[in-house]
């Protein structure tokens, strides 16, 4: 928390930086930026938004209109040595000053923090720092004192606020700020002063703010004031006019990333509800995409009127698409109930819905390779709509693309799956883990692999959900590999595989499958023999009626199912161990069988990669184990 100075209203007040926002600073100023001209588009971005936030009040009653056009001001003043963004926006109040410029109230401070520690080179801190919405702190990369002077629209009071940047902050009453809106006043640094060039500036504005949709104008004294920036919302001109660099512009200010977008979809929708938008796939996945509160970036405007900069429009599972949706059907007092509400909210939002969809689809015929980086960005987070939205699955179902037994590249489609259905299999198998590496090498493939048939490996870990609620696809049922008895005896065998020669369940062999159950007790709910298995000597798989064995660990974790529920145990029956299991007779064996027993079981927990349940005991039987048969080879 910041330190709080109590003071009379009016007075001057200096207060230290929040712990995390200080460490954040010298870091933006010694090793974040390899760009600095980053730090006025971000003086741009913030006075823009401040403009279309007063524009909204103005709009809805809230506050009263002015005269005066919405623009943004840069000024040079090379005798000064310092570089001013004006705007006319809502302006401030102490209070916002204090919350906006000496506090961060979240998380992401101590997150973008960590994150940041852990790169090593500077592009990576350019990338991390829009992402977390801190880019004001940019401006002390050129600046070795800044001051803001604002006045909240409808106030009389102004506010000066101060700072070097180091470790404390001022506010006080200022009676020269801007009779509404913000000044920011950059006090440039000895070695910046190509900043005080125009030209630089205006290239800065058209390279990082030609899509503000406030105009920027350029000031210098003994000059007449030029339009940099015209101020026209982008997305309501012509895709013909627009460059691939100002739609990177737009990307940028709307994400809050640096890198360039994967995918731009820029279309005007016409017929019941008509409105313009665009939407961007980013190039590189948000370090946030998995965070709880991540949601999409998703901008509203009502007849350029910025109404909404988090508008629901887009459902969890496209939460990584930056959007922008410009309305004439939408009242420009809705609020976000009524957003909840709005019969034209929903027909945009299941529009643009289908609409990203649609040119995904596109993209993934025209171009696999480009489409398999973004799904290989947001595989995961669109096979959630898989599970979340039973009205999209089979567009979705299109776009998924899966590594198999048979293609670890990665790039399999289920339709490529079901047209290479081996003779007489009736499911689209899949088994479910945390690594593909480690499912491609379980022992849970070998009978499929004998006979030549694909099993999807999943190893996202939304995959166990999907895949348990999906009826299946093109008429083929999902089956588990690890659910259940296995259905493959009636495949035939691929080309040049020979079937194991697999002893029949003799008494000997039932014998010893019901003492391995009484031994392992309430370990297992039941031990069988194994038709899956051709090399290793045990697997472990949930009983018929129970979830996927990733499934049930997932929902034990979380509580909601029991964390003992019981698997079954396999036995290869043709395995030398477990032969030598059955060999195993006579009162002077029982501890041995015990032991053997309980090492089998242990070892198919460990082939499934999860850690046994004694792992010192597993090791100390290990040992013994081991000891013995060095014993043996050096006596033979």
């Amino acid at each position: 928390m910041t330190e709080q100075h109590p003071s009379a209203e009016g007075e001057t007040t200096q207060q230290p930086f929040q712990a995390d926002v200080a460490r954040l600073l010298e870091l933006v100023v010694h090793s974040i930026y390899s760009d600095q001209d980053i730090f006025l588009r971000e003086l741009i971005s913030n006075a823009a938004d401040a403009c279309e936030k007063r524009r909204f009040e103005q709009a809805t009653g809230q506050s009263q209109p002015t005269a005066a056009p919405f623009q943004i001001i840069v000024e040079i003043n090379k005798g000064a040595r310092t570089l001013t963004v004006e705007d006319n926006g809502v302006g401030m109040t102490r209070q916002d000053l204090e919350n906006g410029l000496g506090v961060i109230a979240n998380s992401g401070t101590r997150a973008f923090l960590e994150k940041l520690n852990a790169a090593t080179d500077k592009s990576v801190g350019d990338v991390l720092i829009g992402r977390f919405g801190i880019g004001f702190y940019s401006s002390f990369i050129v600046a070795d004192h800044v001051d803001v002077f604002t006045r909240r629209a409808g106030e009389s009071q102004g506010w000066k606020w101060s700072s070097d940047g180091k470790s404390v902050y001022s506010i006080e009453p200022s009676e020269t700020c801007p009779e509404a809106g913000t000044r920011v006043l950059l006090h440039l640094k000895s070695d910046v002063e190509a900043y005080l060039d125009p030209a630089r500036i205006e290239r800065i504005v058209a390279d990082h703010s030609a899509a503000v949709p406030i105009p920027v104008v350029l000031r210098e004294a003994g000059s007449e004031d030029r339009k940099v920036g015209d101020g026209a919302a982008l997305w309501t001109r012509p895709r013909s006019e627009i460059s691939g660099a100002q739609y990177a512009d737009l990307y940028q200010t709307i994400s809050g990333q640096f890198d360039e977008p994967a995918m731009t979809i820029h279309w005007r929708a016409e017929g019941r509800s008509e409105f313009d938008a665009v939407a961007f796939v980013p190039g590189s996945r948000p370090l946030d995409l998995f965070s709880p509160d991540r949601r999409g970036r998703s901008r509203l405007y009502v007849r350029r009127v910025l109404v909404s900069a988090e508008a629901d429009l887009l459902p969890p599972w496209l939460r990584f698409v930056s959007l922008v949706v410009d309305s004439a059907d939408v009242p420009l007092n809705v609020s976000r109930e009524l957003v909840q509400k709005s019969p034209v909210i929903g027909a945009i939002r299941k529009a643009v819905v289908g609409r990203v969809l649609q040119e995904l689809t596109k993209l993934a015929d025209s171009d696999p390779t480009k489409y398999a980086e973004i799904w290989k960005n947001f595989g995961a987070p669109l096979k959630e709509g898989i599970y979340e939205d039973p009205d999209r699955r089979d567009s979705l179902f299109a776009l998924a693309r899966f590594v198999t037994s048979l293609h670890p590249e990665g790039d399999r489609t289920l339709a490529q799956y079901v047209r290479d259905l081996r003779p007489n299999q009736t499911a689209i198998y899949y088994l479910t883990g945390v690594d593909a590496a480690a499912l491609a090498a379980s022992p849970h493939l070998e009978g499929f692999r004998a006979r030549g048939v694909e099993v999807l490996l999943l190893s996202d870990p939304v995959d166990a959900f999907w895949v348990s609620n999906a009826v299946g696809y093109d008429g083929k049922p999902f089956h588990s590999i690890t659910q259940g008895q296995t259905d493959i005896a009636q495949i035939p065998l691929a080309d040049g595989q020979t079937e194991s020669e697999r002893p029949e369940l003799d008494a000997a062999a039932a014998t010893c499958i019901a003492r391995v159950k009484e031994v392992l007790g309430s370990r297992v709910s039941d031990v069988r023999a194994s038709d899956r298995l051709a090399e290793s000597a045990a697997c472990l798989v949930a009983s018929d009626r129970a979830p996927d064995r990733t499934l049930a660990r997932i929902l034990a974790s979380a509580g909601r199912l029991d964390a003992t529920m019981r698997p079954v145990l396999e036995l290869n029956l043709g395995h030398p161990l477990v032969l030598a299991l059955i060999g195993l007779k006579g009162a002077e064996s029982q501890e041995t069988f015990a032991d053997v027993s309980g090492l089998v079981f242990d070892l198919a927990q460990i082939a499934e990669g999860e850690a046994p349940e004694n792992a010192p005991d597993v090791a100390r039987r290990l040992s013994t184990w081991m000891a013995r048969a060095l014993a043996s080879n050096d006596k033979s």
